[in-house]
C-alpha cells in the first residue's frame, strides 16, 4: 500500500519514490524513534512520507511521531496514516515543553510560521516558535541522548547580501534590520541556528541545519500565500497570474522532493553543521517563475498582467536576490532532479488530483 494513497495522488508517490531511491546509508535509520514538528508542512509531512515510506520499502521500523498544533489539518492531511502502527500523532504546540515517553532518536524541526502574511500579523508568534520552541526540543535532545538534530532553517538567514555576489554560500552574511517586524521570522532562523550551536558547543548534540532557499510543490496549501502557491493556485483555477510587484527578485526554486532529500543527505552523509539546499540550476526571477506556472498550462490561454499595489509594503522579504551556492551538498552527492518545467507542471497537476481548495 502506498504511503499517501489516501489521496489516490500518484505525485507525492512517485516524489517519495524518488526520495527513497537516493543512495544513502538508510540503515542507520533502522529501529529508530523520530519526532518530527510541525509535521503537517510541506517539508515535514514529505519527511514523515519518507520515514514511513522506508518502513514500507525497507522494513526499517521507524517509529514516526508527528507533533501537529492544528489537529483537525492534521487529520486531513494524513488521513489513513493515522491508523498505522508506526505512527503517532502529538496535538500541541512545540512552544510549550515537551514531555514523551520512551527514546526519541532524532528530532526534525519544522513548525516555524512561514507565510509572509503571517509574518506581518504575528511577528511575535513567529520568532516565538523559532525560539522557544527550538529551546525545548533541544532540551528534549539532551533529555533523550539523541543521535542528531535537524533544524530547517531559511536563506533569510542571509539577510540582504550583496547583490554582487554570483551566489551565496554558507558564510556569507548581509544586512538584517532588527527593528523591522517582518526580521521576526529571519532573526528567528538565525537565533535558532546559534541555539543549535550552543547546544552542540554545551551538550555534544549533533545538529544539522539545511537552509532551504523557496520550495515549491504539493503540500502548500492554495491560500498559503507565497507566490509559488498563488501562482499554481491561479492556473488551478484558469485566472491570469496577477502581480503586485514588477518579478524581478530572483530566487533558487527547489521541488519539495529535492528539498527533502537534501535533509537526508545532510542528516546520513553531512559533517557540517549548515548546507545551502537549493537547486543553482533553478535561480530565477519571480516572473520567470510565473511564467513557468502558465506555461504548464498552455490550453488554457491564461496570461501575466503586472499591477503594482503599494499597500503590500513589509509583506516580502526585501532581499532583490537569493541564489544559494549548493556547492557544499552536491559535494555529499546530491542532486536535484526537477527542474521548474516539470515541477510547476507536478504541482498544479497535484491540485487537479486532489481538487485541494483548504489551506
Amino acid at each position: 500500500m502506498a504511503v499517501v494513497d489516501r489521496l489516490d495522488n500518484y505525485i507525492i508517490d512517485e516524489d517519495i519514490a524518488r526520495i527513497i531511491s537516493e543512495d544513502l546509508p538508510w540503515d542507520e535509520l533502522a529501529g529508530s524513534t523520530v519526532l518530527v514538528t510541525g509535521a503537517s508542512g510541506m517539508i515535514p509531512s514529505y519527511v514523515v512520507y519518507t520515514l514511513l515510506g522506508l518502513n514500507d520499502s525497507r522494513d526499517l521500523g521507524i517509529r514516526v511521531l508527528a507533533l501537529v498544533r492544528n489537529e483537525q489539518k492534521a487529520r486531513g492531511i494524513f488521513g489513513r496514516i493515522l491508523e498505522r502502527d508506526d505512527f503517532s500523532m502529538i496535538v500541541q504546540d512545540v512552544t510549550a515543553p515537551l514531555s514523551i515517553d520512551g527514546s526519541v532518536d532524532y528530532i526534525f524541526h519544522g513548525a516555524s510560521a512561514a507565510r509572509p502574511s503571517e509574518h506581518k500579523a504575528a511577528p511575535t508568534s513567529t520568532i516565538r516558535a523559532n525560539l522557544i520552541g527550538t529551546f525545548n526540543l533541544l532540551d528534549l535532545a539532551v533529555e533523550k541522548q539523541s543521535k542528531a538534530f535537524v533544524l530547517m532553517s531559511s536563506s533569510e538567514v542571509y539577510g540582504k547580501a550583496d547583490e554582487s555576489l554570483s551566489s551565496i554560500s554558507e558564510t556569507d552574511y548581509g544586512y538584517l534590520d532588527c527593528l523591522n517586524p517582518r526580521s521576526c521570522y529571519s532573526e528567528g532562523k538565525r537565533a535558532a541556528e546559534t541555539i543549535c550551536a550552543s547546544f552542540n558547543a554545551q551538550y555534544g548534540v549533533r545538529c544539522c541545519i539545511p537552509r532551504f532557499a523557496h520550495i515549491y510543490g504539493p503540500g502548500l496549501g492554495l491560500t498559503d500565500g507565497r507566490v509559488q502557491a498563488d501562482f499554481a493556485g491561479n492556473v488551478f483555477r484558469g485566472e491570469d497570474i496577477v502581480m503586485k510587484s514588477d518579478g524581478s527578485s530572483k530566487r533558487a526554486y527547489t521541488y519539495v522532493s529535492d528539498a527533502v532529500s537534501g535533509i537526508f543527505y545532510i542528516l546520513l552523509k553531512g559533517t557540517e553543521m549548515a548546507y545551502n539546499v537549493a537547486d543553482s540550476a533553478n535561480i530565477i526571477s519571480i516572473r520567470q517563475l510565473a511564467e513557468a506556472f502558465i506555461a504548464s498550462r498552455p490550453d488554457k490561454n491564461l496570461k501575466l498582467v503586472i499591477d503594482i499595489d503599494k499597500n503590500s509594503a513589509g509583506m516580502f522579504n526585501p532581499a532583490k536576490f537569493i541564489g544559494l551556492d549548493d556547492s557544499k551538498i552536491k559535494a555529499l552527492g546530491w542532486t536535484p532532479k526537477v527542474g521548474i518545467a516539470e515541477g510547476t507542471g507536478r504541482m498544479v497537476n497535484h491540485f487537479e488530483i486532489t481538487d485541494k481548495t483548504a489551506p
